[in-house]
C-alpha cells in the first residue's frame, strides 16, 4: 500500500507542476496589456487599459474597498485609488461608505459602467467562441466545472486562513 501511495504522490507532482506552468501560460495571456487593448476595442467601448479591469472587478465584485481590490489585481494601493477616483469621474462607478467601517468607502458600479461591462462581457464571448470552437461540450463544461471546483478551493484553502500563514 505505501509503494502505491508513493506512485500516487509522485504522479499528483508532475500534474501539480503542468498545471502550475498551464496557469503561467494563462495569466502571462491575460495579463498582457494587448490583450486588454484588443478586448476595449472589440467591445467597442473608449476606455484606458488600465482601467478596463478595475471596472469589470468592480462590477463582479463590488462593493468593494480599493484595498481588497489593490490586492486582487497585484496592484498598489495608491495606484487603483487613483484609477478608481478616475473611473468614480467618468460615471462608471459610485463610492459609498462602508456599513460596518466608515473609514472603508467600497466601490460600485453605475448603471453606465454596468452598460460597459455588458458590452465587455459579449465582446468576451464573441472571443470565447473563437477560442472554442474546435471544443467537444463537453469538454467545455468539464472545463468549467473543473476550474470553478479548483477556484474555489484555492479561494479556501490553507493559504488563504490564518493557520496557513504561520
Amino acid at each position: 500500500m505505501a509503494s502505491r501511495k508513493k506512485v500516487q504522490n509522485t504522479h499528483i507532482s508532475n500534474q501539480i507542476r503542468q498545471l502550475h506552468g498551464a496557469l503561467i501560460d494563462i495569466v502571462s495571456v491575460m495579463n498582457r496589456p494587448q490583450r486588454d487593448e484588443d478586448m476595449v476595442r472589440e467591445a467597442g467601448i473608449s476606455l484606458d487599459r488600465a482601467l478596463f479591469p478595475l471596472l469589470v472587478g468592480i462590477e463582479r465584485l463590488g462593493p468593494i474597498g480599493v484595498v481588497e481590490m489593490a490586492d486582487r489585481v497585484g496592484r498598489d494601493y495608491t495606484t487603483v485609488s487613483r484609477q478608481v477616483a478616475k473611473l468614480e469621474s467618468l460615471g462608471l462607478i459610485e463610492r459609498h461608505g462602508n456599513a460596518a467601517d466608515r473609514r472603508v468607502r467600497e466601490a460600485v458600479v453605475t448603471a453606465k459602467g454596468k452598460a460597459m461591462t455588458d458590452l465587455v462581457d459579449g465582446a468576451r464571448e464573441r472571443m470565447g467562441h473563437a477560442i472554442f470552437a474546435s471544443w467537444d461540450r463537453q469538454d467545455i463544461d468539464d472545463l468549467v466545472r473543473l476550474i470553478r471546483k479548483f477556484a474555489d478551493d484555492l479561494n479556501a484553502g490553507p493559504l488563504n486562513s490564518s493557520e496557513g500563514t504561520k
